[in-house]
């Protein structure tokens, strides 16, 4: 007998056990259903990541149209920089047996070869920060914000950080990086193995001669590397979107939250249109006793007329169905306003005119002769 209650008692509390489990499983499941980003973000969430700084954006292109930009403005100055470097050494050595090396002239040489390093540099900054900024804005459009620059106590966590280490973008990173080094390793050989049988020449070349043909070679590198890299770029610039995307989906319940700020607590706005049902259905039972007829179906619909001389047909100035629909016939016989019983007539005016409107011009002739009853009806 013991050890049947025994097994009893060892059932129920394995059946209780596992209900429990089951329940606490079941909730488990709906919260990490609930936290899946499978949602398309909404305009208010694209905002707000773009206020953060959150853009789709490949510094890969930015890097590639640099690189071009900034040699090709490089390759197009330097004769004339170069021109300008030789006649100011010979200049100098020229005169050299004449120069005072005194502060004031060891002051204006340094200045003179500021200003001729300016003239080489300058150039090429200034096209270096415009092709910088018009690539950005092309890419992300105006933006101006200092989000990402705000120190975040998150970013020292040492376990995001090894997080983001084996992330995906992380390993998205890498394989760019190999990418690119295989690629400039590739036109390297490719290039230098098809001018080896050209490096010999050099050594009864003048140095000038030797200077060209290297600067030559090297821009013709950096070209080639600077066209795989803008491919490279136009492709991760397409992952980079599609990334952005994936990155800005919500899940189901920020969705709920944040129509819930700009739209309000569904239980809340439920409450206020129930408020502002009763307080027209009050309005509206007001206005019954005040009514020159109410019209029936006879059970499931009232409607309340009024004739007002000033308005060319008469106004519904109450009307429902159900529950209400008693209610306004009740109101109507406690103050002695006429109830008329007219089935087609009642669900016409229920159907197609609204509260305070004037009746439709094809229900004239009907209603008329419903008044007409009740004004032969009050007079007897």
């Amino acid at each position: 007998m013991v050890f049947i209650t025994f097994l009893i008692v060892y059932k129920l509390f394995r059946i209780e056990v596992w209900d429990e489990y089951m329940k606490h499983y079941r909730r488990f499941d709906l919260q990490l259903f609930n936290q899946e980003k499978t949602e398309k973000p909404t305009p208010k969430h694209r905002k707000q990541a773009r206020e953060k700084g959150q853009v789709a954006k490949s510094t890969e292109l930015t890097s590639a149209l640099l690189l071009i930009a900034t040699f090709a403005t490089f390759y197009v100055i330097i004769p004339y920089t170069f021109d300008r470097l030789m006649n100011f050494t010979s200049e100098f050595w020229s005169n050299i047996n004449s120069v005072d090396f005194t502060i004031n002239e060891i002051h204006s040489l340094i200045i003179e070869m500021i200003i001729e390093g300016l003239i080489l540099v300058l150039p090429i900054l200034f096209v270096a920060i415009l092709i910088g900024v018009i690539t950005n804005i092309m890419q992300v459009g105006a933006m101006l914000t200092g989000e990402p620059l705000k120190p975040k106590l998150e970013k020292l966590d040492p376990i995001q950080g090894f997080q983001k280490i084996f992330s995906k973008r992380a390993i998205v990173e890498l394989a760019k990086s190999i990418f690119k080094m295989v690629v400039i390793g590739f036109i390297a050989y490719v290039l230098f193995t098809n001018q080896m049988d050209h490096f010999p020449y050099f050594f009864n070349m003048p140095v000038i001669q030797i200077a060209r043909e290297v600067g030559s070679l090297t821009w013709t590198f950096i070209f080639r590397v600077s066209l795989a890299l803008v491919g490279l770029s136009i492709l991760d610039y397409v992952y980079q979107v599609w990334d952005h995307e994936q990155n800005l989906k919500m899940t189901k319940q920020q969705v709920k939250d944040e129509h819930k700020q700009t739209e309000g607590d569904p239980q809340v706005k439920s409450k206020m249109k129930e408020k502002q049902r009763e307080i027209s259905k009050n309005r509206m039972m007001n206005e019954v006793p005040e009514a020159d007829v109410v019209i029936t179906n006879p059970i499931h619909l009232a409607v309340a007329l009024k004739y007002d001389e000033n308005c060319t047909a008469p106004i519904v100035t109450a009307k429902g169905q159900g529950y209400i629909a008693g209610k306004i016939k009740e109101i109507a016989k406690d103050n002695d306003v006429v109830v008329v019983e007219n089935k087609e007539l009642a669900r016409s005016l229920y159907f197609s005119v609204e509260l305070g409107e004037l009746i439709p011009e094809d229900l004239y002739k009907a209603v008329a002769e419903v008044l007409a009853f009740v004004y032969r009806l009050k007079r007897s």
